[in-house]
């Protein structure tokens, strides 16, 4: 029997990637974390596409994607992004990645980059894939389909205690206004914005745990 296809979508600092990682590992299926691939770019734009005001020159970015190699490699049950052969997986979390990885997502070139390696993982099932346009573009057909949403200051006391987990400085008042902004750029693009599917379960964690919106998902796939 195949195993499920899952469409994980919803605002940043929701959880998504997490809470995926750990339905992934109840249900024996693999996790793609979507977002991660975007920062991929992101980060390597940063390291080679920076115009001589230090902005990213998104045109020299788009003649250079075929110099980019991203793969996810198992390690011991995580899977850690790799560019061109080298552990990114610290690097695409920073505040640096954070400010930019909206303007370089939002680029039809950078999305059709990626959306044939996200499909193609997704063809034998048995995946759980997070991200903001998988259930309205990337896997339409998904067997089932999330959408994660809380207010900003839930997700703002999140994404500050994570970095500071992290051991990076962050100030609090600075990751909303990211936040914030990345909502609007994200929701607003033109190419594949954020937005839930027309039959997707919406799930407003504000008020619950990381279990409880585990658990929740889980009765949803489990009762269907």
């Amino acid at each position: 029997m195949k195993k499920p296809v899952i469409a994980i979508d919803g605002y940043s600092s929701t959880g998504k990637s997490s809470i995926s990682k750990v339905i992934a590992d109840k249900l024996g299926i693999i996790h793609m974390d979507t977002g991660a691939l975007y920062r991929g770019v992101t980060w390597f734009a940063l390291q080679h596409c920076l115009d001589a005001y230090g902005e990213i020159d998104l045109s020299q970015l788009f003649s250079s994607l075929h110099q980019i190699d991203l793969e996810f490699k198992n390690n011991e049950g995580t899977l850690i992004l790799f560019l061109n052969h080298t552990d990114i997986s610290k690097e695409i979390r920073t505040q640096q990645v954070s400010d930019n990885v909206s303007l370089v997502a939002k680029q039809k070139e950078v999305r059709e980059f990626l959306l044939h390696s996200q499909r193609s993982l997704a063809e034998k099932g048995g995946v759980i894939m997070d991200g903001r346009d998988i259930g309205t573009v990337v896997l339409p057909n998904a067997d089932y389909k999330f959408f994660l949403t809380a207010s900003i200051d839930e997700r703002t006391n999140r994404r500050f205690l994570e970095l500071q987990g992290m051991g990076m400085e962050a100030d609090k008042e600075q990751v909303k206004q990211n936040l914030m902004e990345r909502d609007k750029i994200d929701s607003e693009r033109e190419i594949a914005p954020l937005k839930q599917a027309d039959d997707a379960i919406v799930i407003d964690n504000s008020d619950l745990t990381k279990k409880e919106t585990i658990d929740l998902i889980l009765s949803y796939i489990e009762k269907i």
